[in-house]
């Protein structure tokens, strides 16, 4: 299998991997995206589709379920551990408001058990697990300084008298310090990798550095691995892990940053020199990567889907959704249905100043170089001042839509911008209505919406339509994505209804489409 790097061009950063005998694993970041903690199998390494959630919902916070104005935008899930030890999956992440969480399921389906660890650290931030050879068990986490502590083996706390120690410290100016630990045993040594960014001159983009040792109460060795940006923006390739093939090879899953659209998988190859691995190909990271295929005739399941909103239902009575859709934050189940014709439902529920505070937005990822995505809207139960419609989400978001006015329907596109590289508005975007770009009014409540993206080459571009008489229009301007802390996640596809007077109003939306 041949493919140009990087492998999968959408928002999958801070990748770990694993293999179980012919079968790649990889789990992602997912952020403040419902259910959480995708899983993403392949037997490639090349091709991957969805094979499951860890959970549906963290602990269910006012926060994490959006009441009044509160969020988790920039925060929740990131930079998971995924292991596989005596026929458990094991996944442990860290949320820095609520702690460091380890669930165990015997298939990555699930169900998942979950377990909160109590540590004298408190927070393990991007924590990496390791099982040793001899049943010993270890985390090692931190920034700038990593740490390594021994666990007992029930993870009911640190193991008394087992080892604690600092094997990093950070000594020199930096941009960002050691993270994203990846600990493992191979050949007899232990490896330590993580992304790192010198700030001194010549070395201004992300690297990935590897650290070994003989043992871990020896000394460390700091070796830079990986320098390159493969002639994008100065964007590093680094963080992730490396795994073996079931012939010998190695290779690590890394990510790069690509702008508005998110931060991307990219395949290294590993070869060994000694002790030392070496990644890519003199330096650098290949243009084309070539893997093989334990079961070539497999057919993936895509990473984005259309979808028309059938009515189904899991074994327990609910609502199921295709397993490409997230929500942003926790859903309220209360809220949202699938009709016996075809066709998603969505209730408000609380007044909201701006999309970005509407409950149950459901979303996928958009992906690179372009990507458009269209729905028909039904206004028909929203209430005055709703908005509904298709919105590209993140904290400069641009939404096509219906809203209702005096008992009247127009089609708008709400935008929210930057002004001299800073949002508009004394306070942060979450808290301020949108600017009204385009308004049209439309002879009834129903309208089929698009928008349409361009992320090449770091364009980041978003123009709205909608059909006509028949005939796609554009209308507003283009609009300019940003990738930014505020939401730390790559822009995504929206389907929203939010209400801006009273709650209790409705949008029905049907025959939802997507292009790449």
């Amino acid at each position: 299998m041949n493919r140009p790097a990087p492998i999968i061009k959408t928002d999958y950063p801070d990748p770990d991997i694993i293999r179980v005998e012919d079968t790649y694993y990889m789990i992602s970041t997912t952020m403040h995206f419902m259910p959480g903690g995708v899983i993403l199998r392949s037997f490639d390494l090349m091709n991957w589709e969805i094979a499951g959630y860890v959970y549906d919902t963290l602990e269910n916070t006012p926060q994490e379920k959006m009441e009044g104005e509160s969020s988790i935008y920039g925060k929740g899930m990131w930079a998971a551990s995924l292991r596989y030890h005596k026929g458990r999956f094991y996944v442990l992440f860290g949320v820095p408001e609520s702690g460091s969480y380890l669930y165990t399921a015997e298939r990555v389906e699930g169900p998942w058990t979950r377990q909160k660890l109590e540590s004298p650290y408190g927070y393990l931030h991007d924590a990496s697990l390791l099982f040793d050879e001899d049943e010993r068990v270890y985390i090692a986490f931190g920034q700038s300084n990593i740490r390594v502590t021994e666990w007992e083996p029930d993870f009911s706390g640190l193991r008394e008298g087992g080892l604690d120690r600092l094997i990093v410290r950070e000594c020199q100016p930096v941009y960002l310090g050691h993270e994203g630990s990846h600990l493992y045993k191979i050949h007899g040594k232990y490896y330590l990798f993580t992304i790192h960014w010198p700030s001194e001159k010549g070395r201004d983009r992300r690297t990935q550095v590897c650290f070994v040792a003989d043992s871990l109460e020896g000394e460390f060795t700091e070796h830079e691995v990986l320098s390159d940006d493969m002639g994008f923006h100065n964007q590093g390739v680094a963080q992730g892990g490396i795994v073996d093939t079931p012939d010998g090879r190695w290779y690590a899953m890394l990510f790069q940053d690509h702008g508005a659209v998110g931060r991307m998988p990219v395949l290294v190859p590993v070869t060994w020199q000694g002790e030392m691995p070496v990644f890519g190909r003199e330096g650098k990271v290949p243009a084309i990567m070539s893997t093989k295929s334990s079961r070539p005739n497999y057919r993936y399941e895509p990473l984005y889907t259309s979808d028309s909103f059938p009515c189904l239902r899991d074994w327990q009575g609910r609502f199921e959704l295709k397993r490409q859709w997230q929500w942003n934050h926790d859903p309220d189940p209360r809220l949202w249905g699938l009709k016996e014709e075809g066709g998603l439902w969505i209730r408000t529920g609380k007044v909201c100043t701006n999309v970005l505070q509407a409950p149950n937005a459901l979303t996928q990822r958009m992906f690179y170089p372009r990507c458009s995505g269209e729905v028909t809207v039904d206004g028909s139960a929203l209430r005055e001042g709703d908005c509904a419609g298709l919105c590209a989400l993140q904290g400069c978001y641009g939404m096509i839509g219906v809203t209702r006015t005096l008992h009247s329907y127009y089609l708008v596109v709400v935008t929210r911008t930057l002004q001299n590289g800073k949002l508009a508005g004394k306070t942060t975007q979450d808290y301020m209505p949108g600017d009204v770009v385009e308004r049209i009014a439309l002879p009834g409540p129903v309208a089929r919406v698009k928008i349409s993206a361009n992320f090449t080459d770091m364009a980041d571009i978003v123009e709205f339509a909608w059909k006509n008489g028949g005939r796609w229009e554009t209308v507003g301007e283009k609009h300019k994505l940003y990738f930014r802390l505020d939401h730390f996640t790559g822009c995504r596809f929206a389907l929203a209804v939010y209400a801006t007077q009273e709650s209790g109003g409705e949008a029905v939306f049907t025959d939802f489409t997507y292009q790449a």
